[in-house]
C-alpha cells in the first residue's frame, strides 16, 4: 500500500472536507463500489495527495479542473504521474467537466480500466517466470555438446 509522511496524511484528512463539486459527484457513486472495486477518496502517496485511488488495480484518479490547466500545471501533473508510475500506479485524469456533465460516461470509463488493469495483473500472476538457471527451451546443454 501506499503511503505518505505526517504532513500529508493530516493534508489529506483536511481535503475530505474541503471536496470540489466534481469529486463529490464522483465520490457519491465510487463509494458504492462500482464493478466491485473499492475506492479510497484523498489519498497520500508520498508527497502527493490522490483524488481518489484503487488499491486494488493501483490506479490513481485525478479529477482535473481549472486549475490543471497551463504549461506549469501539466509539467507538475507529469512529474506527479512519473512518480506514481515508478511505483507501479497508474494514472487516469478525468476533466470536471466531464463528471459535470456526463457522470455515467465518467463512471463507466472509471469501470473499464479498472477492469483491464484488474485483468493484465491476474494474467501477470498466472504466469511464472522462467527460472534463472533454465533457459526458456529446456535444459542448458551437457559439457561437451552443442547447441542447435
Amino acid at each position: 500500500m501506499i503511503t505518505g509522511p505526517r504532513d500529508t496524511l493530516k493534508r489529506a484528512r483536511k481535503l475530505r472536507s474541503e471536496m470540489s463539486l466534481p469529486e463529490r459527484m464522483l465520490w457519491r457513486v465510487l463509494r458504492e463500489r462500482p464493478g466491485g472495486f473499492k475506492f479510497r477518496r484523498q489519498h497520500p502517496a508520498g508527497i502527493y495527495i490522490l483524488d481518489f485511488y484503487c488499491p486494488a488495480v493501483r490506479l490513481a484518479i485525478e479529477v482535473d479542473g481549472r486549475a490543471h490547466d497551463g504549461e506549469k500545471a501539466a509539467r507538475s501533473d507529469a512529474a506527479r504521474s512519473d512518480s506514481l508510475k515508478s511505483q507501479h500506479v497508474a494514472t487516469l485524469r478525468v476533466p470536471a467537466t466531464v463528471i459535470m456533465t456526463s457522470l455515467e460516461s465518467a463512471m463507466a470509463r472509471i469501470v473499464d480500466v479498472c477492469k483491464e488493469r484488474a485483468m493484465k495483473i491476474k494474467e501477470r500472476q498466472g504466469k511464472s517466470p522462467v527460472p534463472l538457471h533454465h533457459p526458456a527451451d529446456g535444459p542448458p546443454p551437457r559439457s561437451g555438446e552443442d547447441r542447435l
